[in-house]
């Protein structure tokens, strides 16, 4: 069936590639024993490598169901520039083209076949599979975007329910379910609808580790904002409105200030948002401001930062859509920018439905995107509770979590709050009560007779966005409690009481809009920013002139690669993570003919990591810790903190703040100091019990680079 000696062999030589990510090796070792499977892993999860790979290395055809063409498009052309015989059929091929397509599947040329359900399914497309089966012989069917096949899923197709008769006409063929969410419910249903056998279920992590994730305050005056986090960021990005008249607006200010952004709604023609789309994908332009339609099928991996200019319906469209950056695992970026206003926009539109279980829905999803908005917890943590997976907390990449908000006592604010719920009668909601304690002059007010209570106009030295802030802690503290059936109506508790009596301090988390920090120089990793850039215009080149989106020459990790490690030689190249042999031949001469002509320029030293370094490098940047690259690698723990500190001392990217503690950086340096570079026990005979080996290794490693 193989002729490698190991997964990870052919890994490297099909797709470049020296590891896999998280959960990768298991599932395709299932999918080469012939078994059914489900596989349920998030955008950038790297699922299609979880066919294609054993497509590629057992006998006959794998066919792969897509309900997109521009997906399966994208797919064939990625799997061709790596030089592996892949081909699509659909509707947009002239007639010979299909047919020598054909033919060459016939010849047992092609190891993926792409196609639409519809196709599949038809009669005459059936007798066609039979001399395919005849003659190549069918090594398994995967069907990609598989949660299209329940009517409990988000985006049911009708035409993926009749693929159950795929196991009716090939019933010792291997099924291959894939999408990136499915609830149990949905899960279950996959199974049924396609006739899966006692199929092996994998269930990755829905964490997108790479993402930093941040809400901000939206305003009047948004857009200087909006304009300064893109000047900062790198790469491309898509900024979500739910309105298109804010996508024109907000499109037409970015072009007026000279970023090249394009709009992308559904009352462009056809014709227009293909040409957008295919703009963004070979980073003609660098933003796409749109409408939710846009990203659907879109397979670009670059994207660096996906802004949300409104707020999303629900948390599950926030993290489908936010998910859309970072898909090859390079750190990006997620901003909410949230406004009271936007939620009454999306109130007022649910009171529309005329379905009341629709409202009572619709209500539920909007307040989990509230809480996500709102709430002082670790961003990372309330995404993955929605999805039913637990997490330890600070992930260290949120805005809540890099920067804590200060702890206040609004004991007395409490009281006055709860104090105006008792005096409603428990019978209103957050809003109601906030424009009481403020003394608002609305009608509603006045027609409760809500103006002649003792609360009204109380809380006027706070402002409304303070009373709904103090609210909606509450709320999550538990300390008054709210109902869920229907309008949500707030009802004083048990611990509501106590702090009526001064038996329970209410302390609440405090916006103070802190500042993000400081970013230290680094002149030789400046450096390898200036050559990434420049191997991003050369990629953008090559990408012209074959008519491919520039992500499908050389991933950005790879050019990362590049220009931190910078190859001389073919073979040095080859080397890289993500180059295989057939890119290394196709495109190798031209990048490192770029990289010398830097290097000359800059006159830069070389030094260059060993193959087994690199992939440690390359595991590290994909976000695992220590543990996990030890794990992944089945090696010791003291290997990778040996390869890490050697990458330290060699200037990679390895941030030793994120590995051992300032403090005891401090006294590491200071003992290496003291008696010289030497051995590691001399060092740890100084410090004692509480440093251990491998933390001294890494910070001699920084204190050797710093040295040169």
């Amino acid at each position: 069936m193989s002729t490698f000696a190991s997964l990870e062999e052919a890994l490297k030589h099909f797709f470049g590639y020296d590891s896999f990510r998280p959960g990768q090796k298991k599932i395709i070792e299932s999918t080469l024993q012939n078994q059914d499977l489900l596989t349920i892993m998030p955008t950038g999860g790297g699922k299609s490598l979880c066919f294609q790979l054993p497509a590629l290395i057992r006998n006959g055809i794998t066919i792969v169901v897509c309900p997109l063409i521009a997906l399966m498009q994208d797919q064939v052309d990625s799997l061709q520039d790596n030089g592996i015989n892949a081909v699509y059929l659909n509707s947009s091929l002239e007639y010979e083209e299909r047919r020598s397509r054909q033919i060459a599947i016939l010849e047992n040329k092609v190891k993926l076949l792409y196609v639409a359900p519809e196709r599949l399914l038809n009669e005459r497309f059936a007798l066609f599979l039979e001399r395919v089966q005849s003659q190549v012989g069918i090594a398994a069917i995967a069907i990609d975007e598989a949660h299209c096949v329940s009517e409990w899923g988000h985006d049911f197709r009708p035409e993926y329910s009749k693929l159950k008769l795929l196991r009716q006409r090939y019933p010792q063929i291997p099924l291959q379910a894939l999408t990136a969410t499915a609830t149990k419910r949905v899960q279950q249903d996959i199974i049924q609808q396609l006739g899966l056998r006692s199929p092996d279920i994998h269930v990755a992590s829905f964490d997108r580790p790479n993402i930093h994730y941040e809400v901000q305050p939206k305003d009047r005056n948004i857009y200087p904002k909006i304009l300064r986090e893109i000047r900062q960021a790198t790469g491309a990005g898509i900024i979500y409105c739910r309105s298109i008249k804010s996508v024109t607006k907000l499109t037409a200010r970015l072009q007026k200030d000279g970023i090249k952004a394009l709009p992308y709604h559904a009352q462009l023609s056809s014709q227009e948002r293909s040409q957008n789309q295919t703009s963004f994908l070979r980073d003609d332009v660098r933003v796409i401001v749109a409408t939710v339609a846009f990203g659907m099928g879109i397979n670009k991996p670059d994207v660096r930062f996906v802004f949300h200019h409104d707020l999303p319906g629900s948390l599950e469209n926030f993290y489908q859509e936010s998910g859309r950056a970072g898909r090859d695992g390079e750190p990006s970026k997620s901003i909410l920018y949230f406004s009271y206003g936007d939620r009454k926009k999306i109130e007022f539109f649910i009171e529309q439905k005329p379905d009341l279980n629709e409202q009572k829905i619709a209500t539920q999803q909007l307040r989990q995107t509230i809480d996500y908005a709102e709430g002082n917890d670790c961003r990372r943590t309330i995404i993955l509770r929605y999805f039913g997976e637990r997490y330890p907390g600070n992930c260290g990449k949120c805005d809540n979590c890099l920067n804590p908000k200060p702890i206040e006592d609004w004991t007395v604010e409490a009281q006055k709050f709860l104090s105006c719920v008792a005096r409603c009668q428990q019978k209103f909601g957050l809003n109601h009560i906030v424009d009481v304690l403020i003394g608002s002059r609305k009608q509603k007010i006045h027609q409760y007779g809500h103006h002649l209570l003792s609360t009204y106009g109380i809380g006027k030295g706070r402002t409304a966005d303070e009373w709904r802030m103090l609210g909606r802690s509450l709320i999550h503290q538990g300390l008054v409690g709210q109902t869920t059936d229907g309008f949500p109506i707030l009802k004083l508790n048990k611990r509501s009481w106590e702090i009526f009596r001064n038996q329970l301090p209410v302390k609440i988390a405090v916006d103070s809009h802190q500042s993000k920090g400081t970013i230290t120089y680094n002149p030789r990793q400046a450096e390898a920013e200036l050559l990434f850039e420049k191997l991003r215009k050369l990629r953008k080149q090559i990408g012209d002139k074959n008519s491919l989106p520039p992500y499908m020459i050389f991933a950005d990790s790879s050019l990362k690669l590049m220009a931190q490690i910078r190859p001389k030689t073919i073979v040095e190249f080859g080397n890289l993570s993500g180059v295989n042999e057939y890119k290394a031949q196709q495109y190798g001469e031209s990048f490192i003919s770029a990289i010398l002509e830097f290097d000359a320029l800059h006159k830069l030293p070389v030094s260059l990591p060993s193959k087994s370094e690199m992939t440690t490098l390359q595991l590290y940047q994909q976000g695992l810790g220590v543990a996990e690259i030890a794990r992944e690698r089945n090696i010791a723990i003291s290997t990778v903190n040996t390869h890490l500190s050697n990458l330290i001392e060699m200037n990679q990217p390895v941030a030793i703040d994120k590995l051992v503690k300032a403090n005891k950086q401090q006294a590491i340096i200071k003992t290496i100091e003291q008696i010289g570079d030497t051995t590691l026990s001399p060092i740890k005979d100084i410090l004692g019990e509480d440093y251990t080996y491998d933390e001294i290794r890494l910070v001699r490693g920084w204190w050797r680079r710093e040295k040169k």
